[in-house]
């Protein structure tokens, strides 16, 4: 049932975890955590981020094609405290402050040998239900992980702001695939949290011109605090500007069209937010015809070290993106306030007791 009891279970013991057995169905569950093997480290949990992909395991039961069939642990951006060490392990030590990649990739198929590892075909990531059995996630009080997936924080990185490299890692791969974004005119559409993110490392990687646009007042605020130009509620206002480049963050079927209008003639599209499963209609004949150059992003890789730096130099970014936390044993007053996006942007559960 839980993954991470598939390791020798041999003086295991028990910790608190935020299981999803179905949709709507959260519980804090007792979970088996196993002794660290000899490349692992167990590590004492400390903040955890909810994710669109965990609101999505609440509500509907999976996430695109990844559907639950067993219950899982939620929860992939997190930090936390190395407890315990496995007897290979030199590179860390006990006490230790680390922030968890939540991606452990094969490192043998084809896109891990051409070091497209995001891509990994046999990936086991945290709180993912791509695979049977599931992979555990990262809710929970105490975990043991691969140490190869633990990278040591910053100085001056506290790990309540760390948890958030992840989606930061999402934010600047996204802007990789965009190539040189220098001086460039940017839309950043959708202003949720990855959106927000992208804005952030827009402005560090010294794009020129950054528009955000969103549904909702609360999150485009958010825009504005992390150095958008200008910020437009599309539920009252057209845009009639083009852009160079252009991050379609929604994931909306119905925004593509839109989006596709606001790239500029021979501009970049990149797709961020994930589309439901099925097929949707595309305005095919636009992208040709305005020669666009419509790229997918997908995860991330080695940027986590760099989401690490960013969060260490403007600690900022996780403080505006942050609005509110929640002690895990109140998961659902977190998870009934995440959607709501007139007020929360990125809600954090604090993991240790």
């Amino acid at each position: 049932m839980y993954t991470e009891a598939s390791h020798d279970n041999i003086g295991s013991c028990l910790t608190e975890a935020l299981v999803i057995h179905a949709p709507n169905d959260l519980r804090l569950d007792s979970t088996p955590l196993s002794q660290p093997g000899p490349d692992e480290v167990r590590v004492n949990m400390a903040w955890g981020g909810i994710c669109g992909s965990d609101l999505h395991y609440f509500a509907h039961g999976g996430v695109g094609a990844s559907v639950l069939h067993a219950p899982m642990v939620l929860g992939h951006e997190v930090s936390g405290t190395i407890e315990v060490l496995g007897r290979d392990v030199k590179s860390f030590s006990v006490g230790e402050a680390v922030a968890i990649h939540p991606a452990r990739p094969c490192g043998h198929c084809p896109e891990c040998m051409r070091e497209q590892r995001n891509l990994c075909r046999n990936m086991h990531f945290l709180g993912s239900a791509a695979r049977d059995p599931h992979t555990d996630g990262g809710f929970r009080r105490a975990m043991t992980v691969k140490a190869a997936q633990l990278h040591s924080l910053p100085p001056g990185l506290t790990l309540r702001r760390a948890c958030l490299a992840e989606p930061l890692s999402v934010a600047l791969h996204a802007i990789a695939r965009a190539g040189d974004v220098r001086g460039r005119s940017v839309m950043v559409q959708g202003a949720g949290p990855i959106g927000l993110l992208i804005v952030a490392g827009l402005v560090h990687h010294g794009a020129k011109r950054i528009v955000a646009t969103d549904l909702e007042d609360f999150p485009l605020q958010c825009a504005t605090r992390l150095g958008a130009s200008r910020c437009y509620n599309t539920r009252h206002t057209v845009v009639e500007e083009e852009f160079d480049i252009l991050f379609e963050a929604t994931g909306v079927p119905a925004a593509l069209p839109a989006a596709i209008a606001r790239t500029r003639r021979g501009g970049i599209l990149v797709q961020v937010g994930m589309f439901p499963p099925g097929d949707i209609p595309v305005p095919i004949a636009q992208i040709i015809n305005r020669e666009l150059d419509f790229r997918g992003t997908f995860r991330f890789d080695t940027e986590f070290d760099a989401a690490l730096a960013l969060l260490a130099a403007r600690p900022e970014i996780a403080d505006i993106l942050v609005t509110q936390q929640f002690p895990l044993s109140e998961f659902a007053a977190a998870f009934a306030l995440a959607p709501d996006r007139r007020q929360a942007a990125k809600i954090l559960l604090s993991l240790s007791r």
